[in-house]
């Protein structure tokens, strides 16, 4: 659905809402897919036309819009819901998501909600919450379907038809012993087209791919993108197969950690985009950062005051401080971006001898490409003496800087992780500071030694 779909739909709702007329509003919504309410609901600026329009909602439709939804709205709406109503509504989800929401309420309405759900599914919620809600255990679903290995492939069918209202997509068939322990698993297209009395230990491929109970969510994203996964199982530290975790949790999980690492590294939480925060909460979160980048700022200035004498007797040395800055700057934000984002996806690149060896080969040929159309532009510089050699000083200087600046934007997020700082947000102010501080060190160095010995 586009913005323009939308803002027409909005407006028919709106003028629904006011005339009233409930039995279209419900039409309307049996026509839309859950992923677009929700995009209409977090759209409607007016709570009480918000909370009318998701009244209207039946429990099953209601269950995957909450899902959809960002954390704000969820929390506005599940807020302003009755026990009964809420009740119905968590019935209808799956474990995972079900757990979610739980997890989100007061501790007194989460009593009164589990207290008014299925037996059977309270019990799963209760299993899942005693997880942390980052690993494998708190994105889990504990709708799978298991045989054990010496039943057959029809005995595997009549599983799956039997649970097919309860589990919305099967991608594999997990294969236990007697004793729970996953000992192998057969995708959907390869049980289906075997012997209906074949043995299913027979035709279950031993070599799972399966994650523990306690993993990082994002270890397991990086699982199942590399292996191409589209379900992979949970394991107990005893081998029992407790969960599985399918494609779709994957990618909210890679969607939640782009966002945490985007917002980081502006030195910000996602939370902060979301709602309103406490001014000093969000100032005592971004203002050590900005203290440590003012201090490399007046060390910069520091050097700069030692090298007056040499730009009041070459003025054109200060047009190009600049430039100077700027490069290595950029360099060193590449560098590191690069660097973060392997570490982040667990990628073999971020052995720190391969990234260092890697980058400064990059490094190298980028300084010396600049450094040579500087050095050329200084040949056309107006009001320079002896071009020639003021070009291949800054123009050295310039490479030298660009290597400096990409070599300390590769060591210095692998240095901040070593102290468990977060790379993502601490690295930017230290590849300002250092390219600063160094950057200008280096170049007026330069200039002071063609003022010297050259000029």
């Amino acid at each position: 659905m586009d913005s323009i779909d939308r803002k027409k739909i909005i407006e028919n709702i709106l003028h629904l809402i006011k005339n009233n007329d409930e039995h279209s509003l419900k039409e309307l919504i049996e026509d839309t897919h859950p992923a677009d309410l929700a995009e209409i609901l977090q759209a409607l600026d007016d709570d009480d036309k918000r909370d009318y329009l998701f009244g209207l909602m039946s429990a099953e439709t209601a269950s995957y819009v909450v899902t959809e939804l960002d954390e704000v709205t969820r929390q506005d709406i599940v807020s302003d819901l009755g026990t009964d109503r809420l009740s119905a509504i968590v019935d209808e989800m799956d474990s995972d998501d079900a757990a979610d929401i739980v997890a989100e309420l007061p501790e007194q309405i989460q009593e009164q909600v589990l207290a008014n759900i299925e037996p059977q599914d309270r019990d799963e919620v209760e299993k899942l919450l005693v997880h942390d809600e980052d690993s494998a255990g708190g994105i889990m679903a504990l709708e799978y379907i298991a045989v054990y290995e010496d039943q057959i492939v029809d005995d595997a069918i009549r599983e799956i038809r039997s649970r097919a209202e309860e589990i919305d997509e099967v991608f594999y068939i997990y294969a236990v012993d007697r004793g729970n322990r996953l000992v192998g698993v057969v995708p959907m297209k390869s049980l289906f087209l075997r012997n209906p009395k074949r043995v299913i230990k027979d035709i279950m491929h031993t070599d799972v791919i399966s994650v523990g109970v306690d993993m990082d969510q994002q270890e397991v994203a990086n699982i199942v993108r590399k292996y191409n996964l589209s379900a992979v199982p949970v394991v107990d530290r005893y081998k029992r197969l407790v969960g599985r975790i399918t494609v779709d949790d994957i990618v909210d999980v890679l969607h939640e950690e782009a966002n945490e690492d985007i917002h980081h590294m502006a030195g910000i939480t996602y939370e902060e985009t979301l709602q309103e925060k406490s001014t000093f909460r969000i100032t005592k979160n971004r203002l050590p950062w900005l203290i440590v980048a003012f201090t490399g700022e007046l060390m910069a200035a520091m050097v700069l005051s030692r090298f007056e004498v040499s730009l009041a007797e070459l003025a054109a040395l200060t047009c190009f401080i600049p430039v100077i800055m700027a490069m290595g700057g950029n360099a060193g934000i590449q560098s590191s971006t690069t660097v973060v984002r392997s570490m982040a996806l667990n990628e073999s690149g971020t052995i720190l001898k391969e990234s260092f060896n890697r980058e400064f080969r990059v490094a190298l040929l980028n300084g010396l490409s600049i450094g040579i159309m500087l050095a050329l532009v200084i040949q056309i510089w107006p009001k320079i003496e002896n071009p020639i050699y003021l070009g291949a000083i800054i123009g050295f200087s310039m490479m030298i800087v660009i290597i400096n600046s990409t070599l300390f934007g590769t060591v210095i997020p692998y240095a901040l992780n070593r102290f468990n700082i977060d790379p993502a947000i601490a690295t930017g102010p230290f590849i300002t500071t250092s390219n600063d501080v160094l950057g200008l060190l280096i170049y007026l160095s330069m200039a002071t030694f063609y003022l010297k010995h050259l000029r």
